[in-house]
């Protein structure tokens, strides 16, 4: 399985330089909206604990773009940071988001697998992973991993690309462009047509919403929020650590 993973890890830095420009243009920028009202609802789930600077933890951070939508809505919001962790196993993707925050002076990055994060226990205000848990052989250790660094009362962000299992018809055509169109479109962006088949085999594969549910429930952290986009295509799923 290790050598399974670490292919994985390799196909994203071979791909990191050319990442944003293919996921912006892949997703139409509807991903930019996916991910604010991700930093907006988790800000919302924590509520009247606000009281203190958050520390926030984004596994699988790649080029860093989850992080400059905590800052922003944090700033829109006047929710106060004390540090933002980005953390992921692909050395060249966290080349790409340290340039990206360079300004950003409480952005520290740490690199390592999500199975094992080199946190403390009850440490973290709010983890958020987006289209990173798919990526993780080992998930169900990973969200463990979440429980476990996670304060009482911390949210758990997921954005995910999650298995349908009653599609409907729009949902059909969207998992036809995911399947056929993407894979070509991503490989003709970044030479790379390998890692973009992966991507509709890997959801394909993967947990459904209600599977992810259950699996966050059995580790202590109850669903607060779920929402759907573009036919099935991502879900936001928001857990709080009873």
């Amino acid at each position: 399985m290790q050598n399974k993973q670490e292919q994985i890890i390799g196909m994203f830095d071979a791909i990191a330089q050319k990442y944003d420009r293919a996921n912006h243009t892949l997703s139409l920028g509807i991903d930019i909206s996916w991910r604010r009202e991700a930093c907006v609802r988790a800000f919302s789930a924590l509520q009247d604990s606000i009281n203190h600077p958050l520390i926030i933890l984004d596994v699988a951070c790649g080029s860093g773009d989850m992080i400059k939508h905590w800052y922003n809505v944090a700033n829109m919001q006047g929710v106060k940071i004390a540090q933002i962790y980005g953390f992921d196993p692909s050395a060249n993707m966290l080349e790409v988001a340290k340039a990206k925050l360079e300004g950003y002076k409480d952005t520290h990055f740490v690199q390592g697998e999500a199975k094992t994060l080199p946190f403390e226990d009850n440490s973290v205000d709010i983890l958020s992973i987006a289209y990173g848990l798919r990526n993780v052989l080992e998930y169900k250790q990973a969200l463990s991993e979440f429980a476990r660094v996670l304060k009482k009362g911390g949210v758990l962000v997921v954005l995910e690309f999650l298995k349908s299992e009653k599609p409907t018809l729009l949902g059909c055509i969207a998992s036809y462009y995911t399947r056929k169109i993407l894979p070509l479109l991503g490989g003709v962006i970044t030479s790379n047509f390998k890692a973009y088949q992966y991507l509709p085999n890997s959801i394909e594969n993967f947990i459904s919403v209600r599977e992810l549910e259950e699996l966050s429930q059995e580790r202590g952290v109850q669903k607060n929020f779920c929402k759907t986009y573009s036919a099935g295509i991502s879900t936001l799923f928001i857990g709080i650590k009873g």
